[in-house]
């Protein structure tokens, strides 16, 4: 294999492929990236068994041919290597190692057999849809925060997109909670979608496709089945297995009758939180919310450390209240926020509070009290 490409083209695939890969392994291949050169067009294959990501790309293909190498180390060499050289990566498959040419530097790389490499057995999709980038990204941003870290949960470690029944419709739904904050975020239902079965996309798979969806102008193509889901553009293809696993009904945890309203500049309250927060000890970081007549009171009071508290003006025309919360989580809700108010409707002290920005119903997000 002999091929030419433009350091900033390849940076750009190998940091796709090397991304996916396990910093520890105890299989040796797998913590290669898969290069194969045929035609005009070079692919970077990686895997970790759960996820395989493949970006092709155009590239000056002297002689066609596979190999594999060590995608950290290759990502580290190009990304060392002079803006706008040219990059020159052969192979011989007699040695065992591939050069890495550019201007005055070399490199000689130790390889893997290409036979060696796994590659995802290609399932039957049920459900293709096609969906713009804009649309996923609102998707899976605005949820991604909420997913739980807790492994025992493992059915709560990604989130779940489905099919739901909304006002005007049906609609493309994503949800994720760790038991403490929910986020519910749904978008118009893409031709084909209706009947896609509902998967839960784990966390990295989560992570590893925001790559995918920067670019404004593209759809993507995303093709789903019981077990696996595939995110497409013309040059990457993201191919994940999703959790076996069962999620909650979290329908259950959404408030209905939560009536007392608050409505505050979001930034302003996100700003705020952050400031009187900054006093509280790291564990419990409790913030209390005191509501009057358009006023909210946000205070911190940490024996070991002191206190802080500062006030907003705010439209709230029910009954007093008061109510504390972690912190953490109001300052992560608050930040998913895109337009200029912020809605609370709260219940009690004690009742799960509900958010959602303005009289936008397509983003809600649940957030649970704690005592203050």
């Amino acid at each position: 294999m002999k091929i030419s490409m433009e350091r900033g083209a390849l940076l750009k695939a190998v940091a796709q492929a090397q991304s996916v890969v396990e910093r520890r392994n105890t299989i040796p291949i797998l913590a290669n990236v898969l290069i194969e050169a045929e035609g005009d067009t070079v692919s970077f294959r990686a895997t970790d068994l759960d996820i395989e990501v493949v970006d092709k790309t155009n590239a000056q293909v002297e002689r066609a041919g596979a190999t594999t190498v060590g995608a950290v180390t290759l990502h580290e060499i190009v990304r060392k290597l002079p803006d706008g050289a040219l990059v020159q990566l052969s192979d011989d498959g007699a040695s065992g190692r591939l050069t890495v040419e550019a201007g005055r530097s070399n490199f000689s790389l130790a390889t893997l057999p290409k036979e060696d490499f796994p590659v995802m057995a290609n399932s039957e999709y049920e459900s293709n849809f096609a969906a713009p980038a804009p649309v996923l990204r609102r998707l899976f941003d605005k949820s991604k925060f909420a997913i739980s870290t807790e492994e025992t949960r493992y059915y709560l470690n990604g989130v779940y997109m489905h099919v739901a029944d909304s006002d005007g419709g049906q609609v493309l739904r994503c949800v994720a909670t760790d038991g403490h904050r929910l986020a519910r975020i749904d978008a118009d239902l893409p031709e084909g979608a209706a009947g896609m079965p509902g998967v839960i996309v784990p966390r990295k798979t989560v992570g590893e496709l925001r790559k995918l969806l920067e670019d404004d102008e593209v759809e993507i193509a995303v093709s789903l089945s019981e077990t696996k889901i595939r995110f497409a553009t013309p040059e990457i293809t993201l191919t994940s297995k999703v959790i076996d696993g069962t999620f909650p009904d979290y329908t259950r945890v959404i408030p209905a009758g939560n009536t007392r309203k608050l409505e505050v500049d979001a930034s302003e309250f996100a700003q705020a939180v952050d400031r009187v927060a900054t006093v509280s000890s790291e564990r419990s970081r409790a913030v209390k919310l005191a509501l009057d007549e358009d006023r909210l009171i946000l205070s911190v009071n940490a024996p070991d450390s002191g206190a802080a508290e500062e006030e907003l003006a705010v439209a709230y025309g029910d009954e007093r209240l008061e109510i504390g919360f972690n912190a953490k989580y109001l300052l992560e809700i608050a930040s998913q926020v895109d337009r200029e108010n912020a809605v609370f409707m709260f219940n009690s002290a004690g009742d799960p509070t509900l958010m959602r920005e303005g009289n936008d119903q397509s983003a809600i997000y649940v957030v649970m009290p704690m005592r203050v």
